[in-house]
């Protein structure tokens, strides 16, 4: 290399140092990082970490306690974002790559908040806060900067954040316990019926809101004295529930209902949960009671009074000796019905079609399952209630059942409903008085040779 080149190289060197300290002096100007550190009075290298990580379908409930939290302390605070290519990064990964100005991931700046939509009821829902910053100030008057990220499910991130800047992390704890006490206190799951559902994004397991049921007692056909029984072991008023615990007695509690498909097991299920009305509900079904068993107990915990509802419970709660493995889903059914206290207030509510394949451990021990009531098929009585019910909409005239009850000997409560759907649809096609003549007619086409697999499904002989 000759003198010159040396020197062309010394000089590009020299540049190159120069633009590097320029970057890093407009990145300390940077007006992101500045409306951080100037409300907070430090460096951001001087931050202590504290966050607050959540399940990504706590984000709603997160910025409910983080609104509550700026109303009482702050209610003029305004949010602001940041801009930049933010792919995987956390917030301080953003800050801290805002600070060093790296050319790899670009350059953060300040920019608008991201929302974004999330339910808080079964046709309700509203905005919250995606990726955004906000400061506020603690109780004693020190600056804070809360910093809001949702989950970002589409690179399999299932957890929501919230980041505490504040120059100690005393004052950072102490408002991130506020604000999980703010929380649970406007916590939009209680009183809700919720189910567990699969996101597009990696299977995802989210919390899903279900309309609560609106039935009166005269839409359940039991036989008598069955579901007062039911009601007298389930539905029970927060003055009830005092009593109790001042007598010294338990309030948690299971009911199982047991029954061939379709006699309505699912049915009275419903009809229990809009007479609680009160309760936080929450239902498992399918893959849900291998996965979010756990999950869903701790929350039921946390929102007492609450019922979990478990359908076809013999899926998991089967004779242990029936299986290779000793079944290892029984064994979390049974810890986590006995990790509830006798002072929670939870009802496990537990269906059944095939209570032979059931753990006697589960449905012979008080304390798990206290109260075992069999849904059986209908009888005569049960029958002409249940005929008359599902056809008090209709322009049935219908003088005596007395033929059609005797006919339908043996059928389930579901076989009932579908023989009036079908006498509708009948009597829709050809007219006519809608009478007895016509429930004979959907019978006996339920009742044809080729419709045995429609009858096995229904219930039916």
């Amino acid at each position: 290399m000759n003198l010159s080149d040396a020197r062309d190289l010394a000089r590009a060197h020299k540049e190159l140092l120069e633009t590097a300290q320029r970057t890093l002096s407009d990145a300390a100007d940077s007006p992101l990082i500045d409306r951080i550190t100037e409300h907070l009075g430090c460096p951001l290298t001087e931050i202590p970490n504290v966050a607050l990580h959540l399940p990504s379908f706590e984000h709603v409930n997160l910025q409910r306690g983080v609104d509550a939290y700026l109303a009482k302390h702050t209610p003029d605070a305004t949010w602001f974002g940041i801009a930049g290519n933010k792919g995987m990064l956390g917030v301080t990964d953003m800050l801290a790559e805002a600070i060093t100005g790296s050319p790899y991931s670009g350059t953060y700046q300040l920019g608008a908040v991201d929302y974004t939509t999330v339910p808080t009821g079964p046709a309700t829902s509203t905005e919250a806060v995606h990726l955004g910053l906000v400061c506020t100030s603690a109780p004693d008057g020190k600056p804070v900067v809360l910093a809001v990220q949702g989950a970002m499910e589409d690179h399999g991130e299932e957890r929501c954040h919230l980041q505490l800047l504040a120059a100690d992390r005393v004052t950072a704890a102490a408002i991130r316990q506020e604000i999980e006490q703010l929380m649970r206190e406007h916590d939009v799951f209680r009183g809700q019926v919720l189910a567990y559902g699969i996101s597009e994004h990696h299977g995802n397991q989210l919390v899903t809101f279900l309309p609560r049921p609106t039935l009166r007692a005269s839409d359940v056909v039991l036989p008598d004295g069955v579901l007062r029984m039911i009601e007298r072991h389930v539905v029970r008023s927060a003055s009830q529930s005092r009593l109790l615990r001042s007598y010294g007695q338990h309030l948690k509690r299971g009911l199982l209902l047991y029954g061939p498909p379709g006699t309505g097991k699912t049915h009275t299920v419903r009809y229990l949960l809009s007479r609680l009305a009160e309760s936080t509900v929450f239902v498992l079904s399918g893959e849900a009671m291998y996965k979010r068993l756990r999950a869903t107990t701790a929350l039921a915990r946390r929102l007492a009074p609450s019922v979990i509802v478990v359908e076809d419970v013999d899926l998991i709660a089967h004779d242990r000796s029936h299986t290779a493995d000793g079944n290892p889903f029984l064994y979390e059914l049974l810890n986590e019905m006995d990790g509830i206290g006798s002072d929670a207030d939870v009802t496990f509510v537990l269906t059944t079609n095939r209570v032979e394949v059931m753990e006697e451990a589960l449905t012979q021990r008080p304390g798990r399952v206290d109260l075992a009531v069999e849904v059986p098929r209908p009888d005569a009585e049960c029958r002409e209630r249940l005929l008359r019910l599902y056809a008090a909409n209709t322009p049935l005239e219908l003088r005596s059942a007395d033929e059609v009850v005797a006919a339908t000997e043996g059928v389930t409560a579901s076989f009932v409903k579908e023989m009036v759907r079908r006498a509708v649809l009948r009597h829709i096609d050809e007219g006519g008085t809608f009478d007895e003549t016509t429930l004979h007619g959907a019978l006996a086409e339920l009742m044809a040779e080729r419709q045995t697999l429609t009858r096995s499904i229904l219930g039916g002989r």
